[in-house]
């Protein structure tokens, strides 16, 4: 009897559950993004005299300055743990840091493409954050740092090779 009853239970629950809506008149829609172009705008009354000036958006936008070797600390894959050849390089950093006292400085991490966005952004952010706490270990204040991550969104190299994937795991040093 016990039986019967959770299986006339589970039927009901099962029954409860379905729908009545037919799917075959949901309608479908496109979700692809659409590309966006530029177009000028048409000048409006009050800005002919306001100083603006229009932003082409067909050019390219200026390329950052590649970061010298000397401030940046490189990671294994999947790795937040800073490897012995940057502790020299972290000691040096940390000298200079101290000697300006009023300059801030943040530390980018940053990782290969591999992997999704939510996690390489975490990621990047122990990679920061390892950088900083190595740096605090050496006497740099608190204060004049800053933790950031880029994910897998500001690649410094190119490619998809294990040699492009090496370059862009890494933790940026940027005054």
């Amino acid at each position: 009897m016990k039986r019967l009853l959770s299986v006339c239970l589970l039927s009901g629950l099962l029954a409860a559950c379905g729908t009545s809506v037919p799917l075959s008149d949901v309608p479908v829609t496109d979700a692809t993004p659409k590309p966006v172009t530029a177009a000028p705008a048409a000048p409006t009354s009050g800005s002919a005299g306001s100083g603006v000036a229009p932003v082409d958006l067909s050019k390219a936008s200026p390329q950052v300055a590649p970061v010298s070797e000397k401030r940046v600390v490189y990671f294994d894959f999947d790795s937040f743990v800073i490897k012995p050849e940057f502790q020299s390089l972290i000691a040096d950093q940390a000298r200079q840091i101290k000697a300006q006292a009023g300059r801030k400085v943040v530390i980018e991490g940053h990782t290969d493409e591999r992997g999704g966005r939510e996690y390489n952004l975490a990621l990047g952010q122990k990679r920061a954050e390892a950088v900083v706490g190595a740096l605090t270990v050496l006497g740099v204040p608190s204060q004049q740092l800053e933790a950031v991550s880029f994910g897998k969104e500001k690649p410094a190299v190119q490619g998809a090779d294990e040699a492009a994937f090496a370059k862009n795991r890494r933790a940026e040093f940027r005054y």
